[in-house]
């Protein structure tokens, strides 16, 4: 074995190195153009023999995660020919239709750690394209992408974002799929915020993750088991809106592919124990221009703009109709308990974390606004595209002087927040009539194969045939 092993002589590269080498090529991504990067990664590609692969990755309309790997020299000679069955995705081509094309974003790549990923390989992400290379309609990772163009090519402003991703580590391998048959998740540390021994089972899985994320260019803020038992939560810097999608992705990427190799599951289901605070994917917004903060208001209540107000106003107005794709699983709704600090409460305030916005303390450099009410499950690219486009394009929310103020709440189901999302004329704008009968139906199979009463137990249903639960067989034996 160990001759084997010299002679495969695949690269490996230290943690120190990573991290330093994907900076300078998400900094090289912020300067250079399509071109020029593309031209820099083939020659790197051609020059370095130690790599025998690209895994290529790109997200479904209901944000899967899906891979490819190709052999390095096939890559570099078809990189303009890559095509694939887009029938076989759900969400994507119907069968009449199916070959869709992948269009590589050579500023994407990262350099991965061998000892999560194996040796020799290198990731990108891909845009989704239509035969004629136009832009797939139902790719959001594309959409979001020309839509942040647009906004910087038209008005100058970079779209930030901060997710704060959480999650459950639960006993087992593989523990979503067979939750069918054990009927429960086993916590794996029974602590708290903050609570947990350095080298008990939860500090490893966080610690090895964290050193991962950190290899490959997150820039780590903090890492730390949640307010749950067995719940964790590792923070990343701030970046622009694609690059913080991405980070989304390869985050919940690394979290299971660690906690795997260690015996036990990272799931990303909202709500997969009763009687304990769920998890949530919080995503901090804000606008720059020219490099400032335009959602920083020194003499604006609670520190904001007049921008930041204006873009939060249209969020709340609008925050029924897309309350789907924020939350978009039966599970997702258990999460919107009240007493549970559920973000349910379609307001903003500094201090309340019911509302489902809130206004961290800030300043020049941080001030943002904390859309709490999104679910970890939810497609990053869609979301974020949904929430920027409402921000912009929706209508404000207008007071009623006449009435007294009443706190409307969000969906407390699933059945009710794909009505208002499938009779939304505005979603049918920002998104396209196409994407949004095909979104609704795609939630409403999941929808109705639990009972439409969530009830106090969570079931077995809500988990087998959740739409990031690899299970794929069991949706042809329903």
């Amino acid at each position: 074995m160990e001759n084997n092993k010299h002679l495969k002589n695949f690269l490996e590269i230290s943690y120190d190195e990573l991290e330093a080498m994907n900076l300078r090529a998400k900094e090289r991504a912020e300067k250079a153009t399509a071109t020029e990067l593309e031209k820099e990664y083939r020659l790197y590609l051609q020059k370095e023999k130690r790599i025998k692969a690209v895994t290529l990755c790109f997200t479904d309309l209901e944000g899967r995660f899906h891979m490819l790997d190709y052999d390095k020299k096939f890559l570099l000679n078809s990189a303009d020919n890559l095509t694939f069955d887009g029938s076989s995705i759900r969400g994507f081509s119907q069968q009449h239709e199916s070959d869709l094309r992948l269009s590589i974003d050579w500023g994407s790549i990262r350099f991965l750690p061998s000892d999560v990923f194996g040796p020799g390989k290198v990731i990108m992400f891909v845009n989704v394209h239509e035969r004629d290379h136009e832009p797939y309609i139902s790719d959001f990772r594309g959409q979001l992408g020309l839509y942040a163009e647009e906004l910087h090519k038209k008005n100058g402003l970079t779209v930030n974002i901060s997710a704060e991703v959480e999650g459950f580590l639960v006993d087992g391998i593989n523990s979503e799929q067979r939750y069918g048959e054990t009927s429960s998740f086993q916590f794996i540390s029974t602590g708290g915020y903050y609570h947990s021994l350095p080298l008990d089972r939860l500090r490893q899985f966080i610690d090895r993750a964290a050193e991962a994320q950190l290899a490959m260019g997150f820039k780590n803020e903090k890492d730390h088991p949640e307010v749950a038992p067995s719940q964790f939560e590792l923070n990343f810097s701030y970046t622009d809106i694609m690059r913080a999608a991405d980070n989304i992705q390869l985050y919940k990427l690394v979290c299971r592919q660690v906690a795997n190799s260690l015996g036990m599951t990272a799931t990303f289901l909202p709500k997969p124990f009763i009687g304990i605070n769920g998890s949530g994917m919080h995503m901090n917004v804000s606008l720059s221009k020219n490099g400032k903060n335009i959602f920083y208001g020194a003499r604006g209540k609670d520190g904001l703009s007049d921008t930041a107000w204006d873009f939060t106003s249209r969020v709340l107005n609008h925050a029924p109709e897309i309350c789907l794709v924020l939350n978009p699983s039966v599970n997702a709704y258990r999460r919107l308990d009240p007493h549970f600090e559920a973000p349910n409460q379609i307001k903003v305030s500094p201090i309340d974390r019911g509302s489902m916005i809130r206004i961290p303390i800030g300043n020049e450099r941080s001030a943002r606004i904390e859309i709490r009410s999104v679910a970890p499950d939810a497609n990053p690219y869609l979301a974020l595209y949904t929430i920027v486009k409402t921000g912009f394009l929706g209508q404000p929310l207008v007071k009623d002087k006449e009435k007294r103020d009443r706190v409307r709440v969000l969906p407390d189901n699933i059945h009710d927040a794909i009505k208002l999302f499938k009779a939304s004329d505005f979603i049918a704008k920002i998104l396209n009539k196409t994407n949004q009968e095909k979104y609704t139906e795609y939630k409403q199979m999941a929808a109705d194969r639990s009972p439409k009463s969530l009830g106090s137990l969570i079931k077995s249903s809500e988990i087998i045939y959740h739409h990031e639960v690899t299970n794929q067989v069991l949706w042809h034996k329903f």
